[in-house]
């Protein structure tokens, strides 16, 4: 009788002890929401909430007002703490949004917390004040202003939306304004032809959607820098690597040069560069755009340089090739190569520059390649000259017509400097061909009536995206 006494007794506490088990409790989930957030309207933010969970972590929700969310980075099952990233997208109505996160345990049971938004209007003129030192994005329908020299540091990229205005603040010496690619960065300014990438001056009242300046003549230059692209490629120097002019040498970010021709600055396509060429010293102007040491890799092309107060273009070395680019009311040279560049400009227009419409220079070191410039039309204007080579250039000109010139302004052919073909041009009356192409170089020329070449730059490419195009300043071409 007391075995089986016993026995109830012990029967009775394995079921107690059963029970308590499957009853044994866990506190609810707690979730912590972040403090102090601000979107702008339209666009999208993180947040980050914590969570603790005795029960485990099992599933998530995630609802919005003033904007809608999204659970980008959910939480591990089972995990009894962590955290949940929300993707928030700001409604239009400035004031508060908010969004409340919900978590539910392997118990069944369910914690929240709500994170209060403040959605304020969309920053539409950005300032921008220091080196671009993480992969940064600028938007469509904004203006970016440069406050100084802006340089995009090595291993970074800064991507341009098509109709983004960068404007740079006036500033000479070392105040002057420019944005700057350094070696192993790069930029990705794709425009488009119904939307380009407009580089200007904080004078310029132009505003994102339009393309000619409202309010600045296409002559007027040197109100701030320029757009400047460094990379690795080759280049002719006492060096395999130097600094580029127009940026001071206490700052690294203006080396250029290496060994790797195929390297990669990013890809820039319909832009329009104006009104720069700010002095950083005696004689020492930035051009409208600087090309040192950048590599084939990169894609270069529909690119318009308006009234820059020292080169339109300027090539440094390197192997890039450019194409489809007008050159419009440069103060210096309309296209000038330096150190061996070894690419191709295709179709181009250069439109009345300051001193020579192109200033071929030869290397400068050990290192000797030779560019090629094809499929052009030069109207030279007031240009003091047409070509200008040194002894040592080695360049190859095809399919180029020159007309608008005037007395005094020549092509000058050094030894040996030059291969040429297919070269058109249209004299002013009463002239004769060696009055404008000397030495030699009038063998390449076919004299023709104005508007009966047969080669030059094919026009259309520049219609509706360039300002020389919606201006009228093309219909001569």
């Amino acid at each position: 009788m007391k075995k089986v006494f016993l026995f109830s007794i012990i029967a009775t506490l394995a079921i107690f002890t059963a029970c308590k088990k499957d009853d044994e409790s866990f506190k609810s989930p707690e979730v912590v929401a972040p403090a102090n957030l601000t979107a702008e309207s339209g666009a999208e933010v993180d947040i980050t909430f914590t969570f603790t969970s005795e029960g485990g972590f099992n599933s998530s929700s995630v609802s919005a007002t003033n904007g809608t969310a999204s659970i980008k980075t959910n939480g591990t099952a089972g995990a009894t703490s962590g955290s949940i990233v929300v993707t928030y997208t700001a409604g239009s109505n400035i004031g508060a949004g908010s969004v409340t996160l919900t978590l539910t345990d392997t118990k069944n049971q369910t914690g929240s917390a709500t994170a209060v938004i403040s959605v304020v209007e969309e920053e539409l003129v950005v300032n921008v004040n220091g080196n671009i030192t993480a992969n940064t994005t600028w938007e469509t329908g904004k203006t970016y202003i440069l406050e100084s020299r802006i340089a995009v540091v090595a291993g970074i990229t800064l991507t341009i939306e098509p109709g983004v205005i960068v404007k740079g603040q006036a500033g000479t010496g070392a105040n002057a304004t420019a944005l700057l690619i350094a070696r192993g960065g790069k930029l990705m300014a794709e425009g488009t032809a119904s939307s380009p990438i407009i580089f200007t001056s904080v004078a310029d009242e132009i505003l994102p959607g339009s393309v000619a300046s409202p309010n600045l003549e296409p002559t007027l230059n040197g109100l701030w820098g320029g757009l400047i692209i460094l990379g690795n490629a080759p280049i002719s120097a006492d060096a395999s690597s130097v600094q580029i002019e127009g940026i001071p040498p206490s700052d690294q970010n203006g080396l250029y040069g290496g060994s790797d021709a195929s390297d990669n600055s990013g890809i820039i396509k319909y832009v329009s560069i104006r009104h720069g060429g700010a002095n950083i010293g005696e004689g020492n102007e930035i051009n409208g755009l600087t090309l040192g040491g950048v590599g084939s890799g990169t894609i270069i092309e529909n690119i318009e340089v308006v009234a820059n107060q020292d080169d339109g273009i300027e090539w440094f070395g390197g192997t890039v090739a450019v194409k489809n680019v007008i050159i419009w009311n440069a103060g210096d040279d309309a296209v000038d190569t330096d150190q061996s560049w070894g690419g191709t400009l295709d179709n181009f227009i250069v439109v009345n520059p300051g001193d020579e419409c192109f200033e071929l220079d030869g290397p400068e070191g050990s290192m000797e390649a030779g560019h090629i410039l094809k499929n052009g039309t030069v109207y030279a204007g007031i240009a003091d000259g047409l070509v200008d080579l040194d002894d040592n250039s080695i360049v190859e000109m095809s399919g180029i017509y020159f007309f608008g010139m005037k007395a005094g302004q020549d092509f000058d052919l050094n030894p040996l400097a030059l291969t040429a073909s297919d070269l058109q041009a249209t004299l002013p009356d009463g002239g004769v061909v060696t009055d404008y192409f000397k030495a030699g170089s009038d063998a390449f020329v076919t004299t023709v009536a104005l508007g009966a070449n047969t080669v030059g730059a094919d026009v259309t490419k520049f219609s509706t995206w360039s300002w020389a195009a919606v201006s009228g300043a093309l219909t001569d071409f």
